[in-house]
């Protein structure tokens, strides 16, 4: 027997519906397949780094949005729903204006529903759980990576489940705003980002021993839009993306070509996301930092991308 449900992911750049058919095997293992699925740029986290506090301009955007996800969610016989936000929601003074929004909102669904703040551990974990189901337990211990606007998760597992997690403080849309104000960047913002994501990184490795992972894998849009770029898609394809292997010279090679771009540039790229176009720099910068990492401590030599992330994690939290 199956159950409809929906999950909403609400970071600091995005936000994104899954609605799926959930399953449980004999094992009482929970399945999902896919009914819809769906992404939008807000910038929830617009402004959030500089003020402590979440822009009204930027509330309404999320609001127009996950009004129009309930809509489907309505229509599709959703029975359950769990939302969750996570790095802009986290920093920002003013989160209870969102919170009273998000209940409004999901409460036309199922009644008392609201988003939930989640810890950057469990963030770190549900993206663990989304990311490495189609991955075979022969590639594993897995360092999956989920690069956000606002933080970026390194996660260390295997087919047993998480053995190590951490939330950096880092992520495309906070290096942007914090370092890369150019168009393009000039050589000294890009040495500048490069070295506040090596300082934060840091802090994830030393706490995450990544030398034990044998398999990368990349979760989220900076990822997902390099491997689009590396490619060279005419347009975004999510099922040409999924699962593709990036040896990391060619990591290295798209970020470089991301990072000196202009913003026109960029926007001409065949599968940029309109609402990427001005952070994909700065995503491309970490990724470049966690290549060079991963590849010395760990030996890897290789980035699996994988489209399926912690908006798949939270929905089989609730299957």
């Amino acid at each position: 027997m199956s159950e409809r449900i929906a999950a909403v992911d609400c970071g600091t750049n995005s936000i994104r519906l899954l609605i799926a058919d959930a399953t449980r095997d004999e094992t009482h293992t929970a399945h999902l397949t896919d009914v819809h699925r769906e992404m939008r740029i807000v910038r929830l986290g617009q402004g959030v780094d500089a003020t402590g506090a979440l822009n009204p301009e930027a509330i309404e955007r999320t609001r127009v949005a996950l009004h129009d996800y309930v809509d489907l969610m309505i229509e599709h016989g959703v029975t359950r729903v769990r939302m969750t936000a996570t790095s802009a929601t986290r920093d920002a003074s003013n989160r209870e204006d969102f919170f009273t929004m998000t209940g409004v909102e999901l409460g036309r669904v199922v009644e008392g529903s609201q988003a939930e703040v989640i810890t950057g551990d469990e963030e770190a974990r549900l993206s663990f759980a989304g990311a490495v189901g189609e991955l075979s337990s022969a590639d594993g211990p897995f360092v999956v990576v989920d690069l956000g606007g606002g933080s970026t998760e390194v996660v260390l597992g295997d087919s047993d489940g998480v053995q190590s997690a951490y939330s950096a403080d880092i992520g495309c849309v906070r290096i942007t705003e914090r370092c890369l104000l150019g168009n393009p960047p000039t050589r000294e913002e890009v040495a500048s980002a490069r070295f506040f994501a090596s300082e934060r990184l840091a802090q994830a490795f030393g706490v995450v021993p990544v030398e034990r992972a044998r398999t990368w894998v990349g979760v989220a849009g900076t990822m997902t839009t390099l491997a689009a770029v590396a490619l060279d898609l005419p347009e975004y394809d999510s099922e040409k993306v999924h699962l593709t292997r990036l040896p990391l010279t060619e990591v290295r090679r798209v970020s470089d070509l991301l990072i000196g771009m202009t913003h026109d540039e960029r926007a001409a790229l065949g599968p940029m996301h309109p609402g990427r176009v001005d952070v994909i720099g700065g995503g491309a910068v970490i990724a470049e930092v966690l290549a060079d990492e991963l590849a010395r401590r760990a030996g890897i030599s290789e980035l699996i991308i994988s489209e399926h992330d912690i908006l798949d994690g939270i929905a089989l939290s609730i299957a």
